[in-house]
C-alpha cells in the first residue's frame, strides 16, 4: 500500500481516536443545571409531592434552610452497566482500528499493537468510578400571585436528566424569564 495513504490514514485514524478519548472522558462529566419551574399547587402540597418524588428516588432530606425557604437533598445515583460496557466496546473498535493502522506501518511490531485493545475496559472502568457518585438537589420555593390563585414558583438546581424527569411526574411548567 502506498505510504502517503498509510500516512493520512493513520492521520484520521489518530484523530478519531482523540475524539473518541474526549467522548469517553465526557460520560463522567457533571451536568448540573438550575432551572425554575412553576407549578399551580399551594406551596405546601407542591413541597408534600417533592419530598415524596425525591423519597421514591432514593433520595433523602440533607438540609431545610426555613429563612431562605430551601431544601437540600441528597441521593447515590448507580452507574449504567449499559454504558460501561458500552464505552469499553467502543474503545476496544477504536484501539483496534489504530492497532491495525498501526500494524500497517510498522510491520516489523504488528502483533504487539494489537495488546492496544487490552486497554479497552479502563474505559468501562473510568466511567464506573466516576459516574457512581452522591448528587445534591436544591429546592427553593416561593410563591408568586397569578390572578386569583397562587402558582408556586421552585427553582432547582440538579443534574440535568434528574430535572427532566421531576418536571414530567410533577406535571412542572418551565418559567419564562
Amino acid at each position: 500500500m502506498d505510504s502517503t495513504v498509510l500516512q493520512s490514514t493513520f492521520l484520521l485514524t489518530l484523530l478519531l481516536s482523540v475524539g473518541l478519548f474526549f467522548f469517553i472522558r465526557a460520560s463522567t462529566k457533571d451536568r448540573t443545571e438550575v432551572m425554575r419551574l412553576v407549578s399551580e399547587q399551594d406551596e405546601n402540597t407542591l413541597m408534600s409531592s417533592l419530598k415524596e418524588y425525591f423519597r421514591s428516588r432514593a433520595y433523602r432530606v440533607l438540609a431545610i434552610d426555613a429563612a431562605k425557604n430551601q431544601v437540600t437533598f441528597e441521593g447515590f445515583v448507580s452507574p449504567s452497566w449499559f454504558l460501561a460496557v458500552f464505552l469499553s466496546v467502543l474503545a476496544a473498535v477504536g484501539l483496534g482500528c489504530l492497532a491495525l493502522v498501526l500494524s500497517l506501518l510498522f510491520p516489523n511490531f504488528g502483533q504487539i499493537f494489537l495488546l492496544l485493545v487490552l486497554l479497552s475496559p479502563l474505559s468501562g472502568l473510568l466511567y464506573w468510578k466516576k459516574s457512581g457518585r452522591l448528587e445534591k438537589v436544591s429546592l427553593k420555593m416561593e410563591n408568586i400571585p397569578s390572578g386569583q390563585n397562587f402558582s408556586s414558583t421552585i427553582t432547582v438546581t440538579a443534574h440535568r436528566d434528574e430535572l427532566a424527569e421531576l418536571q414530567r411526574a410533577l406535571q412542572l411548567k418551565t418559567l419564562d424569564i
